[in-house]
């Protein structure tokens, strides 16, 4: 007898690989059209000023220069780029223009696109291109934003855009009955996703038909096709965005930029195709930023460690304008403050700043790294003051699993009532303490041994997946009887192909080898989502199953007229249709039928998967140095599809997170010149750089908002990685009271601080 679910929960490889290690893979940069031409941005030096002129003359002479756009050759008014997250009309003044005009507000900004006959032609002609500008106060920092002395925007008088507020209980009454307050200040640095694979596009418009097609779609390909028609004045479906094979995305390729309207138009407007690749240094410079946030906020306490109450205030520098999504990360911080714990009472805010550097985005755990940083940190100095044990602290303080599903905070503006859908937090955190031997290695901290001081560091955590409104797929039987599916979500680097064919031939109970998978590009629906926030498999997969479901009805009603038979009467298996008396058909055979079904599924609830993590760690305190000895990470997630991938997208997401607490920084000098624009300035991990770490998966709380009972998974891993270090870190550094308050952990940051401290070892 078949055995069902024998695809879902198995380590199948992923069928994308191949190709990818064998050099077979598509990327954007390897399509090539005939007669392309070539574009080159023209980006501005300065960090703020006034446009006075672009002289363009020069750069129109040169021999293979075909044309250079300008702000002046757009209309009025210049295209933005609209926010596709909490959108509200009082923010619409905030978005990027395509070209600036009037003003450049970052080093960086596209002032001019250059086309021509080749990359060299016309990179030798956005060098000619003359900028006359002149040179405003660069805001450059929070503070300074906060100060009002400079402006971005002199018509809204602040350089403030909007103040989140996450409210729950009665804080202020919390903390007038508290028997012990702390408060602490934190701030997490300004880094971000750098994907293997560079941003790239190809456009090339058919004028006869009246319809343009653009390769280099990643993540959101329907909403940035309606975004681009609209500003092209074209007809949603006259535009087609292709995905390619995409090098990483982390919630920053794949969102809508200036440069995703540039080159569309460019190829319009010249009747030829138009290819734009950017460079590292373009790409460090000009691909949107993250994280770049701090805080001064205050617990309230019982005097047995209840948490009673957690006030204060946030700033989010999120640069100089309001890109796609920059809104998620100071929303999150505000809302999530309390992460997995039970808080009663709280009432934080979040102020989203200006300052003239790239503007911000997404990045893995949006709001919640940077969260997690502060509260972890902050919980161990509340342990240690009321001393109490921090394991016990954070476990008395859990949210239990009877007192799901649970809310949290509300937030406004653009309110949203959120609850954790399931867990047994308390469980995980259990499993974490036992695979990594806290018991015993608890009892290393703060020694030294081998002239390092060792430490270990723990955090528990949740991350919000599964995001609405809705997913579309649709399932073709084949003239060979294979099923291709197709559907919206999109495949950057998480093994999507491998996953869903996964799910949908367990769903059709066929072989995973007669499944093929088309995602993402607009040419295979008329509507579709994406992949963002953790969402693809209860989402895409969850459609699937609704595709699937009314495929199979289809299969029976066409295999019953064969049979003479009621629908009800055809059995599915192995392959094979199955009617009275042992009458059977191979799928194939009835193709010819035309078999095909569509499937959605509608959700406004997010799936909410939760672990613990923890290290053991050892600090040379002559160098700064920290070597990572042994990271366990613990993560349940509901209902796991492939434990094989999900193991993968949590160690590379841990991988990105030490990334991040320890080595990649963007810095910029008093003028807003980044300072960080090759990966020799800007460091990020290599394999050998963090090869201690172990994953463990558990899925003993189902999701109960979708048919699968899974739960989003992408970012976990990364969540709560800087709270963890910097524990680690103050553990191990405890006899010179060394504390981090602030990321990264770099070897000179610790190095300076081991030497402020009073108990600092002579040099």
């Amino acid at each position: 007898m078949r055995k069902t679910n024998r695809y879902i929960g198995s380590p199948v490889k992923r069928v994308e690989d191949f190709r990818f290690v064998t050099g077979r893979g598509e990327y954007v940069d390897d399509v090539v059209r005939q007669g392309q031409l070539h574009a080159v941005i023209v980006r501005s030096p300065v960090a703020h000023g006034r446009i006075r002129e672009i002289r363009t003359e020069a750069a129109r002479a040169i021999p293979g220069v075909r044309v250079v756009i300008t702000a002046a050759d757009l209309g009025s008014p210049v295209p933005t780029v609209a926010i596709r997250l909490q959108p509200m009309p009082s923010l619409v003044p905030f978005q990027q223009p395509v070209l600036a005009y009037g003003k450049v507000r970052y080093v960086g900004e596209p002032v001019a696109v250059v086309l021509g006959d080749s990359r060299g032609v016309a990179e030798d002609g956005a060098n000619a291109v003359d900028l006359d500008i002149e040179a405003l106060p660069a805001v450059v920092d929070r503070q300074a934003s906060c100060e009002n002395g400079t402006l971005l925007f002199e018509e809204h008088g602040t350089n403030c855009a909007v103040t989140y507020r996450a409210t729950m209980g009665d804080a202020e009454a919390a903390f007038r009955d508290a028997p012990y307050t702390r408060r602490e200040r934190f701030r997490v640095h300004r880094h971000a996703a750098v994907p293997m694979e560079p941003r790239g596009l190809l456009a090339e418009w058919d004028a006869a038909k009246g319809r343009l097609t653009v390769n280099g779609a990643a993540k959101v390909a329907f909403f940035n096709r309606r975004m681009l028609a609209e500003r092209l004045a074209l007809p949603e479906d006259a535009v087609d965005l292709v995905e390619n094979d995409v090098g990483g995305g982390f919630g920053a390729r794949g969102e809508f930029y200036p440069e995703d309207f540039l080159i569309p138009f460019a190829a319009r407007l010249t009747g030829r195709p138009v290819k734009w690749t950017e460079d590292r240094r373009e790409n460090l410079m000009a691909t949107q930023h993250a994280r770049d946030a701090d805080c001064e906020i205050e617990i309230a306490c019982d005097s047995d460690g209840t948490i009673c109450g957690l006030r204060g205030h946030a700033f989010s520098d999120v640069g100089a304008y309001l890109r796609t999504n920059g809104l998620v990360a100071p929303r999150n911080i505000a809302q999530f403050m309390s992460g997995p714990y039970r808080i009663p009472n709280i009432d934080l805010d979040v102020s989203v700043q200006f300052t003239n550097k790239t503007p911000s985005g997404t990045y893995r755990g949006p709001g919640r790294f940077e969260t997690d940083f502060f509260r972890e940190s902050l919980f161990d100095l509340v342990a240690r003051d009321l001393g109490i044990n921090r394991v016990e602290f954070r476990r008395r303080n859990l949210v239990a699993k009877p007192e799901m599903p649970y809310h949290i905070a509300k937030i406004a503006p653009y309110p949203a009532d959120t609850e954790y859908d399931s867990g047994n937090y308390v469980s995980t955190l259990e499993r974490c303490l036992k695979e990594f031997d806290w018991k015993r290695k608890a009892a290393l901290q703060g020694k030294l041994i081998d002239g390092r001081y060792h430490g270990v560091g723990l955090g528990c955590f949740i991350e919000g997946g599964a995001a609405g409104p809705k997913e579309n797929a649709r399932m073709v039987v084949e003239a060979d009887g294979s099923i291709t599916v197709y559907v919206g979500s999109s495949a950057i680097g998480q093994g999507l192909e491998t996953v869903f064919a996964q799910i949908a031939a367990d769903a059709l109970e066929t072989s995973l080898d007669r499944v093929k998978v088309r995602h993402g590009s607009t040419t295979y629906l008329s509507e579709g989502y994406g992949s963002y926030h953790s969402r693809a498999v209860v989402m895409g997969g969850s459609a699937m199953l609704d595709a699937a479901n009314a495929l199979r009805d289809e299969i029976r009603k066409a295999a019953a007229k064969r049979f003479d038979c009621r629908p009800a009467d055809v059995t599915i298996a192995d392959d094979r249709i199955t009617g009275p008396g042992g009458q059977s058909l191979k799928l194939g055979e009835i193709a010819s039928d035309r078999l095909a079904a569509d499937g959605s599924f509608a959700n406004h609830h997010h799936t909410y998967s939760y672990g613990a993590h923890a290290v053991h760690v050892a600090v040379d305190a002559k160098t700064g140095r920290v070597e990572i000895l042994d990271y366990v990470a613990v993560e349940d997630v509901g209902r796991i599809i492939n434990p094989s991938t999900l193991k993968g997208q949590v160690l590379g997401a841990i991988v990105q997170g030490l990334g991040g607490t320890f080595l990649e920084h963007f810095v910029y000098d008093k003028n807003g010149q980044l300072l960080t624009t090759t990966f020799a300035d800007y460091m990020t991990p290599s394999a050998p750089d963090f090869p201690n770490i172990r994953v463990f998966l558990m899925e003993e709380e189902p999701s109960p908002i979708n048919p699968l009972g899974a739960k989003g998974a992408g970012e976990g891993g990364i969540i709560p990685v800087g709270g963890v270090m910097a524990n680690a870190v103050a553990s191990a550094l405890s006899s010179f009271d060394v504390r981090p308050h602030e990321l990264p952990l770099s070897p000179a940051r610790l190095w300076h601080l081991i030497r402020a401290s009073e108990n600092s070892p002579q040099a």
